[in-house]
């Protein structure tokens, strides 16, 4: 995305940059102790090569960069300010708050509202785990609940986001700058989305479980929200990218369907409400909704082989036996991913990235190595295995794929690079986000114009502001990666690349004696 600049936005642009190095020392100091940013190999358990509780202290904190709204005075990130204070006034509504997904100034209701299931995902496995990060976990999840609560107000109609995509992305602003079109896009009966209405179902029910017993009434207001917005999903039937598609595609175009979001979230209702009704759902509808079909990518867009896993939970630790046959959907998908296993049918690169698509792969990193340990647990309670074939596969056997996986991002690999800011001693420098890469507003309080940041998008310059624990999009097939702060591909961060790593960080953490 290159824009010719006036000379005089040229000029203004290059004193910008000359300020990138002072901005730096303004806008980071991080009041949870900035010294650990770079060290991050003190306290370590012997048996450990990472520093696991670093990191997943990293990966949560990250979430405070993503911030849109109202930044309370607890904020940690400190070079990021208020923003978006007047979101949702273009149809009279609230919706101040919530994420930013990845290096925009969007918010999309899709993966915001996944990124909010996997959160909670993470603390309801791995929370008795996290020890002093449980808080900060739980309120990363209450920033994004808040806010699913605000676009779920009007029964039978769902905000899914705020902000013109094609407006936003021809500009390179600050958050606290922006000033592109905030329009704002809803499902409701007439154009249905039961994709995006079933997976904000399934985050506010996850979310409902993790607040149960320190927060009850907060609890009971999403349960009873999840139960009326599913309801909604599941009677008006549709994509919402069909009514929605100059909008949403192709940034998060629902290319799986609804059918997967529909079984997820009634995974999650059984499972936060025990009410028989959710169970009748899932065997009447499982196999329409395509619960054995034979897919193996889990990211924000398809829910199938979460939902198989998170139902087979149900068949062996609560000993649900009606469905029996999600242990044998699940193990498809786990063979699937085992290298070298009968079934596998996963590519993985050179140095050991499971690789699945070229566009932000970590992100399939991060989820399926979430499966993989939350799988192997489940199987441990039940004292059973994963039979692929002739091959029997230990949960011993699964967790250590997902620690190669881990191990890869935090700098096992051809690089010696960690793909998070901030852990490690060589990271990307030039992240494809628009907040990270311009002056923060204490070291530049002048508007930057939505032009004007191009010339440092395009420039060679390290980002002045730390993301601490980001993590990008990652290598290509052949474990390369130029840290090009244009390539959104392998640069940009997401909230839905985070998420799921902060259930298998606290497991590692843990397992290796640092929590």
């Amino acid at each position: 995305m290159t824009l010719l600049l006036s000379s005089s936005s040229s000029s203004h642009a290059l004193r910008v940059i000359i300020s990138l190095s002072f901005s730096f020392f303004l806008c980071n100091g991080f009041s949870y102790s900035s010294s650990s940013l770079f060290n991050t190999h003190h306290h370590r358990h012997h048996f450990a090569k990472h520093n696991y509780k670093d990191a997943l202290t990293k990966s949560i904190l990250f979430f405070e960069g993503q911030r849109s709204g109202k930044l309370p005075s607890n904020q940690r990130m400190s070079w990021r300010r208020d923003s978006g204070l007047s979101d949702g006034s273009a149809l009279h509504v609230d919706l101040v708050g919530g994420y930013y997904d990845a290096g925009d100034n969007i918010k999309f209701g899709f993966p915001m509202a996944f990124t909010t299931t996997m959160l909670s995902w993470s603390v309801i496995e791995f929370g008795g785990l996290m020890k002093s990060e449980l808080p900060n976990a739980k309120i990363a999840i209450r920033w994004a609940t808040d806010y699913l609560l605000k676009a779920t107000s009007h029964p039978d109609t769902i905000y899914v986001q705020v902000g013109d995509a094609n407006k936003d992305h021809a500009c390179w602003e600050r958050p606290e700058d922006m000033d592109t079109q905030r329009s704002v896009f809803k499902v409701d009966k007439n154009t249905p989305g039961s994709d995006v209405a079933a997976e904000t179902a399934a985050a506010l029910a996850a979310a409902a479980i993790v607040f149960r017993k320190s927060d009850p009434s907060y609890s009971k207001i999403l349960l009873k929200r999840a139960i009326r917005v599913f309801a909604f999903a599941d009677k008006y039937r549709g994509t919402y990218s069909a009514g929605l598609k100059p909008d949403v595609c192709p940034f998060y175009c629902s290319y799986s369907g609804y059918q997967d979001e529909l079984l997820w979230g009634a995974a999650w209702l059984q499972k936060a409400t025990k009410n028989l009704k959710y169970l009748n759902y899932i065997k009447t509808n499982g196999q329409i909704l395509g619960a054995a079909e034979y897919d193996n990518t889990f990211g924000w867009d398809n829910k199938h082989a979460g939902a198989r896993i998170l139902l087979t939970k149900a068949f062996l630790v609560q000993n649900v036996k009606t469905l029996h046959e999600y242990k044998g959907h699940a193990d498809n998908f786990i063979c699937s991913v085992i290298p070298g296993a009968p079934y596998s049918s996963s590519q993985y690169t050179p140095g050991g990235l499971l690789f699945k698509l070229a566009d932000a792969n970590m992100q399939y990193v991060t989820s399926t190595s979430f499966l993989l340990l939350t799988y192997a647990k489940y199987l441990t309670s039940a004292r059973t295995v994963v039979h692929c074939g002739g091959s029997v596969y230990t949960p011993g056997r699964i967790r250590s794929i997902a620690k190669r996986q881990v191990d890869y991002l935090l700098g096992d690999n051809p690089l010696r690079m960690s793909y998070m800011v901030g852990y490690g001693p060589k990271f990307p420098r030039r992240i494809h986000h628009r907040g990270s890469s311009l002056p923060c507003v204490a070291s530049h309080p002048a508007k930057i114009q939505c032009h004007e940041g191009f010339s440092i998008m395009n420039s060679q310059s390290p980002n002045p502001n730390f993301l601490v624990g980001a993590v990008v999009g990652g290598p290509d097939q052949h474990d390369r990666f130029p840290d090009e702060r244009s390539d959104y591909e392998q640069s940009e961060p997401a909230t839905y690349i985070n998420a799921p790593l902060v259930g298998a960080l606290a497991y590692f953490a843990h397992s290796y004696g640092q929590l």
